[in-house]
């Protein structure tokens, strides 16, 4: 069966991506290359204990800005010594709980205070 010029199973045809002409794929290319580096620098993150929840002997860490969310939340329950099943909610400066997928960069360039980013941690639900 003969294939129609132009088909896409032609053989020798290639096919090119928006921009591979040589136009617009370099600051795309940078983009990318920005995204994938690792932020080395740290962030200062102070935590409170809300309600029964036990306080902390030492209450200021220093965490790597490119971490998730979810490693904080790991990290306190390993400085709890809590099982993963043992109820932990945390907010950020009293108000809202973050996603596990959110940046600690990002939280902390939108609510740090005084330098830090203030995490409560309590044992059961205390807001929103």
């Amino acid at each position: 069966m003969a294939q129609a010029p132009g088909s896409p199973d032609e053989p020798g045809r290639q096919m090119s991506l928006p921009g591979e002409s040589g136009e617009g794929v370099s600051p795309a290319i940078q983009a990318l290359e920005t995204y994938k580096k690792k932020d080395p620098s740290k962030v200062i993150v102070r935590f409170k204990a809300v309600g029964n929840a036990p306080i902390m002997k030492q209450n200021f860490y220093k965490i790597t800005a490119a971490n998730r969310f979810q490693a904080v939340i790991q990290f306190l329950r390993k400085e709890l010594a809590w099982k993963a099943g043992d109820p932990l909610f945390t907010y950020i400066n009293l108000a809202f709980s973050p996603a596990p997928d959110d940046t600690v960069s990002n939280l902390y360039k939108s609510f740090a205070t005084d330098g830090h980013l203030i995490v409560n941690y309590s044992t059961t639900a205390a807001w929103g």
